[in-house]
């Protein structure tokens, strides 16, 4: 290979031009033998591993109703919100289990695993998941506490005398 002649006999591209222009990159699904998606989602500090398989719209979090776990309606509405961006409400079955954290924690982390998991099933949906802010990890986490303060940032009351 001498040249950038050779080159281009090896590849078989006839302008250098076309090297640099890639093809759009076609994603294919990923499932696994049972038809399921598996994601992981985190959130401050939990972590929940998420399967989504085509259904009725069904979700479980660790073994319990969504509505029996998630007692709150702007937590079950938080878990939902995935779906509801790329219309797919009642179209998978969600099963998550979640470890760590407080419950808001918990149900943003069910939404990342849920998200990711959607764009690997149909990577069509990646693009409104993605400008929706629902596939990147939200990595505000509680600031830890200093020695010499009440708090993370908050002093003793202060005496004069």
């Amino acid at each position: 290979m001498a040249d950038l002649q050779d080159l281009k006999e090896i590849t078989g591209v006839a302008s250098v031009e076309a090297v640099g222009e890639a093809a759009p990159v076609v994603r294919e699904p990923v499932r696994d033998a049972q038809g399921r998606t598996y994601a992981t989602g985190k959130r401050k500090d939990a972590v929940a591993r998420v399967w989504i398989k085509p259904g009725s719209g069904k979700i479980t979090v660790n073994g319990r109703d969504q509505e029996t776990y998630f007692a709150r309606p702007t937590l079950r509405l938080i878990v939902n919100q995935p779906f509801g961006i790329s219309d797919r409400t009642g179209q998978y079955d969600v099963i998550a289990t979640v470890k760590g954290g407080g419950l808001s924690g918990q149900a943003g982390a069910v939404k990342h695993g849920i998200s990711k998991a959607l764009q690997l099933a149909e990577p069509t949906l990646r693009g409104g998941l993605k400008a929706a802010g629902f596939l990147t990890r939200d990595s505000r986490v509680v600031e830890r506490k200093k020695y010499g303060r009440a708090k993370a940032r908050r002093s003793f009351q202060f005496s004069k005398r």
